[in-house]
């Protein structure tokens, strides 16, 4: 795969020594609500993830970068799912893990990498995402991004017994 450098971070693929961020990232409860997590993860299934990770995104239909500062920490994750080359399109989805990472400019330089890298490279026509109607930094960061809303899931995810809804986004190619 190619290398995704930006100015101040890269993307780059899921390596072994990714374990302890991984394991971080999916038992975090805090963001499980981004994530539509609902259990922990062991580190014996992130492990058998990282051992599958080398798949090409046309067999698994996924692919899962880090977001990586020029010290090779990793500082987030971005992740194609959903992958359909049939109709060219792909869900889209950005974590920032740390909160003093996140305003900084790490997550729209890696939506810029991602989105160019998924029109040039993977050919795709469009890409999507859902973001709830809360996450006032990630609505803005897609839209920033020439995101445009084309739906409204009311009532789409229950969160701590309230009922939150969901934007969809889509982002086409022309």
């Amino acid at each position: 795969m190619i290398t995704l450098k930006g100015e101040h971070i890269y993307l780059r693929a899921l390596e072994p020594e990714d374990l302890e961020f991984i394991y971080q990232v999916e038992n975090d409860e805090s963001i499980w609500e981004i994530s539509c997590t609902q259990t922990p993860y062991s580190r014996f299934l992130i492990k058998q993830y990282l051992e599958n990770a080398h798949k090409d995104i046309f067999e698994v239909k996924q692919l899962r970068l880090v977001i990586s500062n020029y010290k090779d920490e990793p500082l987030g994750l971005i992740d194609l799912f959903d992958f359909d080359f049939k109709n060219r399109r792909a869900g889209l989805g950005i974590l920032v893990k740390n909160f003093e990472d996140r305003f900084k400019g790490y997550g729209s330089e890696a939506l810029d990498l991602l989105i160019k890298y998924s029109f040039s490279h993977l050919a795709l026509h469009q890409l999507h995402c859902c973001i709830s109607e809360d996450n006032e930094a990630s609505l803005k960061l897609f839209l920033s991004k020439g995101f445009i809303e084309v739906g409204l899931k009311k009532d789409w995810n229950l969160v701590n017994g309230e009922y939150k809804n969901e934007y969809l986004f889509q982002l086409i190619n022309h």
